[in-house]
């Protein structure tokens, strides 16, 4: 029972959550985009395994875990392709409202998961624990993917623009890396994806963003 719920077992249940969550969110561009089924697919495999790959590759793991264990391919795979299905499309567009709803709570927790478990697979493969690594190995995890996702599909990165989404996930990397020093791994895995849900959806409920340049502005300045 204890190794039913161990703190490995949790997090890739989590990160499978996470998965599908950004396959979605990528197939979904897709679907706006206007893509055949093998650009939708491979959006959503972008989105979803991207932030991993460029992270092995950061510290060094070759070839990327992705694919020495392609369960997290193959999940992004099949749920693409199961949002490229007709019903499925027509619900997605008829059920606008709820479908953003459901997608905000599930991106959230796969934002906070693959940060925090973006930090664990540095601390596992490098010699160096510097808050600065991990952190940035952590928020590149939790967000790479969506800036592959929104490049490929011809858009400004919607970590740079919208809400407060790769601070959140900077946030939460910084309070896992420090309290994984000094206290205790589960403690700083669970506190750090917390931290980053919370702050996502209390920023998605307040609206909350980074100052903005204003391009008008600046121009008339100068």
């Amino acid at each position: 029972m204890l190794q039913l719920y161990s703190i490995e077992n949790i997090i890739f249940a989590l990160e499978i959550v996470g998965t599908i969550t950004f396959a979605i969110s990528g197939a979904t561009l897709g679907l706006e985009k206007g893509m055949d089924l093998m650009g939708i697919t491979i959006l959503g495999l972008t989105t979803s395994v991207g932030g991993g790959i460029i992270r092995d590759l950061i510290v060094g793991q070759t070839p990327p875990l992705t694919f020495r264990n392609p369960i997290y391919l193959i999940v992004s795979i099949i749920t693409s392709v199961i949002v490229f299905l007709p019903p499925v499309r027509k619900w997605i567009f008829s059920k606008s409202t709820l479908y953003e709803m459901l997608m905000l709570v599930m991106d959230s927790v796969g934002l906070g998961v693959f940060t925090v478990s973006g930090i664990q697979a540095g601390y596992a493969t490098t010699s160096i624990h510097g808050v600065i690594l991990l952190s940035f190995v952590g928020v590149v995890t939790g967000v790479g993917g969506g800036v592959l996702r929104d490049m490929m599909a011809g858009d400004r990165p919607y970590i740079f623009v919208k809400h407060f989404y790769a601070s959140a996930s900077l946030i939460g990397a910084i309070f896992c890396t420090v309290l994984w020093n000094n206290i205790d791994q589960r403690i700083a895995m669970t506190g750090g994806a917390a931290i980053i849900l919370v702050l996502r959806l209390m920023a998605a409920r307040y609206r909350w963003s980074l100052p903005k340049a204003n391009p008008d502005r600046n121009t008339s300045d100068s």
